[in-house]
């Protein structure tokens, strides 16, 4: 009786603090916890999962299975209740893994008249069947469809007045261009803009395939990161009910200026611009795509790994009534990287040190730090290591659709992807925050840790649909990622863009992204202390986080909250 006195007390107190939230000074237990959090400890975590040993944590292989084991170890070393099915740390998704045969594979593009234009794999071209059939073979004609987009909000439709089904649809990476942050956002790169979103309306219009053209301004990366991103296997949900077309390709930019130049039309750059403008019809080019694809088809299991620390308010708790629906905090991070390529002399194991061994290291750090505060938190904090984000946010995809608590009572999900071990951040970046309830708190909050917010330096690159935040945020959950900016402590911000783009261009999905012992998790540690007061702000927050109004997740969020 007198422990159950002991915490009833702990919880008024904590329901106390709740109406005063915003203004309350952080509490002992926090602080402490912040102090423990141990950039050595995250350091270790990195080492362990960028190792040879894990080959890549390819999922569905050898290596993801040992990262998602050993992440799930933690979990219960720490203390943290499984998340996942039956009663276990793990979320099991049926997935078929794809790669495609090069040696058996060819493109070409075949004119009206003259010869056909027969296409390289990797420096032409690169493709994959996403609908899990072993051979597709093609013979089609090309429609260049601009940017591919239906977008009613901007009076816009690349598609109006063509028929594609049974077709290829050509389209160009990312949005109209636009200054006027009305229309599609400005800078901004919007969803629509997303390789991801092409090939989804591609197949919903009933077109067989679709070629993305590739610029390296429009994509934010060259070519080599679509070369690396495709030499092995392509993972899709098995269980997926979306049409999907038969060939999601990308080409080079200089087959593009050979396609239109075999059509009779400007070069590539010319119909870009053309293509921009009001006015742009789409139009079907006099060539044919003939393409012979053929797919090595690997059914598997790849699992999320979830776990959770109670609140002291959940259901049928010891305050339960008192605190209404359960308004936890979930922290992500994606696990898996891009695998090995089997037969390649030299290097040739994606170890995926900074994508993204940082954002596991942090979440583990993060679940060992909550489990050990000493006063309970009010609502539940989640954990997940998700699987397959490399191969277009599915496992986190598959979480928003099967959240392991109501998604209407997830208050906020945070986070870590790509976190760079350059030193102590003086900025950090949170973009999607501005358009939640909840950003006047991470201003207060990035204030106190001696960060400015600073917006992303590449708006251009649509990184907030490139993360797991956005598949939560699409089930409705305010969501964003953490990440540092340019400016560390000691140098100044040109140092930290060239640290940047040094490593875009040379280490992003490439064989280089290793762990070498000079990288300074300083400010890993750093962002993870950061998350941890948002997230403690988030689940003693006097009303539920919400996305601001007209907002294009709003609608998600107000159907969640019914449910």
């Amino acid at each position: 009786m007198k422990t159950r006195q002991i915490r009833l007390t702990l919880a008024a107190v904590l329901f106390s603090s709740v109406a005063v939230a915003q203004t309350a000074p952080i509490p002992q237990a926090v602080k402490t916890a912040e102090a423990s959090v141990n950039p050595e400890n995250i350091r270790a975590n990195v080492r362990f999962l960028a190792d040879d040993l894990l080959e890549g944590r390819g999922p569905g292989v050898r290596g993801g299975e040992l990262a998602a084991k050993y992440i799930a170890t933690q979990f219960a070393l720490y203390g943290l209740k499984p998340g996942g099915d039956n009663g276990t740390y793990f979320q099991q998704i049926d997935f078929f893994g794809m790669t495609v045969k090069r040696e058996a594979t060819t493109f070409a593009l075949a004119a009206k008249s003259g010869p056909a234009i027969p296409l390289n794999f990797g420096t032409d071209y690169v493709v994959n069947n996403p609908r899990h059939t072993p051979v597709v073979d093609i013979d089609a004609p090309i429609v260049f469809v601009g940017y591919g987009v239906t977008a009613p909000e901007y009076n816009w439709d690349d598609y109006a007045g063509v028929d594609v089904k049974g077709k290829v649809v050509l389209v160009i990476v990312g949005d109209p261009p636009s200054d006027d942050p009305k229309f599609f956002t400005g800078k901004a790169l919007t969803y629509y803009g997303r390789w991801t979103y092409k090939y989804e309306e591609a197949a919903r219009r009933g077109a067989i395939g679709a070629l993305v053209i590739h610029r390296t301004d429009l994509a934010s990366y060259p070519w080599s990161v679509v070369q690396n991103s495709g030499s092995g296997e392509k993972t899709f949900l098995a269980n997926d009910a979306k049409p999907q077309v038969a060939a999601a390709a990308w080409v080079h930019h200089d087959i593009a200026d050979k396609l239109f130049g075999a059509s009779g039309l400007a070069n590539t750059d010319a119909e870009i611009d053309a293509a921009g403008k009001r006015g742009f019809k789409a139009i079907e080019l006099p060539v044919h795509l003939k393409a012979h694809i053929e797919s090595t088809v690997r059914p598997y299991k790849s699992p999320n790994v979830v776990g959770k620390l109670l609140g002291v308010c959940q259901p049928g708790g010891i305050c339960a009534g008192m605190g209404g629906p359960d308004q936890a905090v979930l922290y992500t991070a994606h696990y898996d990287h891009l695998g090995i390529v089997p037969n390649m002399p030299g290097d040739n194991i994606y170890n995926g040190a900074a994508d993204n061994a940082t954002g596991c290291g942090i979440l583990i750090e993060l679940a060992r730090v909550w489990a050990s505060m000493k006063a309970p938190p009010l609502h539940t904090v989640l954990f997940a290591a998700v699987t397959a984000e490399e191969q277009g946010l599915l496992g986190s995809d598959y979480l928003g659709q099967h959240p392991p608590i109501p998604a209407g009572q997830i208050a906020l999900d945070l986070n870590y992807d790509d976190i760079q071990p350059f030193g102590d951040p003086l900025e950090v970046q949170v973009d999607g925050a501005e358009r939640t309830s909840f950003y006047p708190t991470v201003e207060a909050t990035a204030k106190h840790f001696g960060m400015a917010i600073v917006p992303d330096a590449h708006p251009e690159a649509g990184h907030y649909y490139r993360s797991d935040h956005f598949s939560m945020a699409r089930v409705g959950v305010p969501a964003f990622s953490i990440n540092e900016g340019t400016l560390y402590a000691g140098h100044d911000a040109a140092w930290g863009m060239a640290k940047e783009d040094d490593y875009v261009a040379h280490r992003y999905h490439n064989f280089s992204d290793n762990y070498t012992p000079d990288m300074d998790f300083t400010g890993d540690a750093k962002l993870a202390r950061f998350g941890l007061e948002l997230g403690w702000e988030a689940i003693t927050a006097p009303a539920t986080v919400s996305w601001k109004p007209g907002d294009e997740f709003e609608p998600a969020r107000k159907k969640s909250l019914t449910q």
